[in-house]
């Protein structure tokens, strides 16, 4: 149910609070065999062909949050939950399987070329001459245009969350025929097949006043299985129907019902029969009770998610490159791991990369520039930087070494995390004040405008590292911190983003790479902790949906094998 992020987001980024959204697929309750033995597999979807699904019936899916900015590309709007609802509405030319490997989506692309130049490269979109907007229009030159220029940063009144790639774009031309649009770059780009999915209509992106406000609490256009029926704001639901001017395969399902519920909620709800499927998380009480609930099947896979703590570098405590490296090494890294993931019966390792997951080809540990858990290190480090032993507390000018832990509250296992940093720290002299805040405030409220000190959320994994994350490492510009919540960043960090995002040898990539991650770890602004586990609850005949690891769903497939009534 989750969508592995590209380079538009995660950077995505797409981000999730203490939990990551559930991935593309469904499987069986077979899952917890293979994760106990360490081999989770690659995606746990249940995966039919489309003669098997059933036609109608309605899908209720939650969301840990209720979204207002359905604008993916804006900065408070690259998040997993609203990449969940779009992903059946918007077109997204490019969709990753098992093995993160991008391919065309055929209903919106029917091929894309590309071609090296003496300065750099082109990309020949064909597109399927059937696609169009729910206004009539077809997709076509006129979306590439404004999406390009809103998304390339030339224009800071857009306020978006990536620039990665679209800043490149040289030139964008039509085609001999109406259906090909042709890309030019300035210079070689790598991740070219994580530009324009999702894909926006031009009016959408014409002003930077339709860019920010214009998606705001709706959907004014759409193209894909689905379309939008309602926004219940009393309710915090979201209602997508089938769309009968869909031109590809018509979607099995009837509607989607998203539905807003806090973390704790959700066992429940998924007990009772009101919600078809919910991530589990990191919570093995909610999974000894879905594993308790009759016609249910949970489904696991190795995520491409991962766990993290951000560190806030542009407030009084943090701005120190020093006292940020004594704190990273005053937590024990394998001891939250091992908390967080207790009774979920899956393998215990570390995260040493802050582009790929464990189990990603180009995957190194480089935490070593760091160095692993050592509280003696630490209390030296801030010893140099002037905090002196004080009493419980070190203190510097009268004023106590004092952290803002800020953790969403309907989230236990972020407290969980609080809890044991603060015990963690406090053998080095360092408060934790844990500051539990309202789910759907964390990043408007807190995160965005930097209150705080230390926040722990997961980053949504892609299938391309580099260019997604490059607004969450590179240094911010004025206001513009785009997703750098830390607001920290250094020349030679972009600079070596900037030859890998170039690099289209793969193993020359990995390289340079690792070569940015080792400078990342140097800085020390966001302390990696775990590779997410995918581990989902949903009932047991629904179809292609479920923990799809990298792998994204093909909205119109998903549905269900049995009977089920309408609630």
């Amino acid at each position: 149910m989750r969508a592995p992020e590209r380079a538009r987001a995660v950077a995505a980024a797409i981000l999730l609070l203490a939990t990551v959204l559930v991935s593309g697929g469904c499987g069986t309750a077979g899952g917890g065999a293979t994760a106990a033995a360490g081999r989770l597999p690659a995606s746990d979807v249940n995966p039919l062909p489309r003669d098997r699904v059933r036609n109608g019936g309605t899908l209720h899916w939650p969301l840990p949050e209720f979204p207002s900015q359905w604008n993916f590309n804006h900065v408070n709007g690259t998040r997993g939950v609203v990449e969940h609802v779009i992903q059946g509405a918007l077109p997204y030319l490019m969709r990753a399987d098992e093995k993160a490997m991008p391919h065309p989506v055929p209903a919106y692309l029917r091929a894309a070329t590309l071609e090296r130049t003496e300065h750099g490269q082109t990309v020949t979109y064909e597109l399927n001459p059937k696609a169009k907007w729910s206004d009539g229009t077809p997709l076509g030159y006129a979306d590439f245009v404004a999406q390009a220029h809103a998304l390339s940063g030339r224009d800071p009144r857009f306020q978006v969350s990536t620039v990665t790639g679209y800043k490149q774009i040289s030139r964008i031309e039509r085609g001999t025929r109406g259906n090909v649009v042709i890309v030019t770059f300035d210079g070689t780009y790598a991740d070219w097949r994580s530009l324009f999915s999702p894909l926006y209509p031009a009016a959408a992106y014409s002003s930077p006043a339709a860019f920010n406000t214009g998606w705001l609490d709706r959907l004014p256009l759409t193209a894909g299985p689905f379309k939008l029926q309602g926004i219940d704001q009393t309710a915090k639901t979201v209602t997508m129907v089938r769309d009968p001017a869909w031109w590809g395969a018509p979607a099995k399902l009837d509607r989607i019902v998203y539905r807003t519920l806090d973390g704790s909620a959700m066992p429940g709800a998924f007990a009772n029969d009101e919600i078809d499927l919910m991530d589990i998380g990191l919570d093995p009480g909610a999974l000894r009770r879905a594993e308790r609930v009759p016609g249910a099947a949970v489904r696991r896979a190795g995520g491409p998610d991962w766990r993290h703590f951000t560190f806030n570098a542009a407030g009084p405590i943090l701005s120190d490159p020093n006292v940020r490296r004594a704190v990273m090494l005053g937590i024990d890294r394998r001891a939250i791991a091992r908390s967080d993931l207790s009774g979920l019966g899956v393998p215990l390792q570390t995260l040493g990369n802050h582009f790929y997951v464990n189990t990603q080809d180009g995957y190194q540990d480089n935490s070593a520039e760091l160095g692993g858990y050592d509280p003696a290190r630490a209390e030296s480090l801030l010893e140099q930087a002037g905090w002196r032993s004080h009493g419980k507390y070190r203190a510097k000018g009268g004023r106590v070494l004092a952290l803002r832990f800020v953790v969403p509250s309907g989230v236990p296992g972020g407290k969980q995390e609080g809890e044991l940093t603060r015990a963690l720290l406090e053998r080095v002299g360092v408060r934790v004040d844990i500051q539990l805040v309202p789910d759907d405030d964390v990043f408007d409220r807190y995160v965005t405008p930097g209150r705080f000190d230390i926040v722990p959320f997961s980053w949504l994994g892609t299938s391309f590292p580099v260019s997604p994350m490059k607004s969450v490492f590179a240094r911010p510009h004025g206001d513009r911190i785009q997703q750098n919540y830390s607001r920290a960043g250094t020349a030679a960090i972009d600079a070596a983003m900037d030859r890998a995002v170039a690099e289209v040898d793969p193993a020359r990539a990995y390289a340079l790479v690792n070569a940015a991650d080792r400078l990342i770890w140097h800085e020390a602004y966001v302390l990696p902790l775990y590779q997410r586990p995918q581990i989902v609850a949903a009932r047991a005949d629904l179809a292609n949906l479920g923990a799809g690891g990298f792998a994204e769903p093909a909205y119109e497939d998903i549905g269900f094998t049995g009977r089920r009534r309408d609630r």
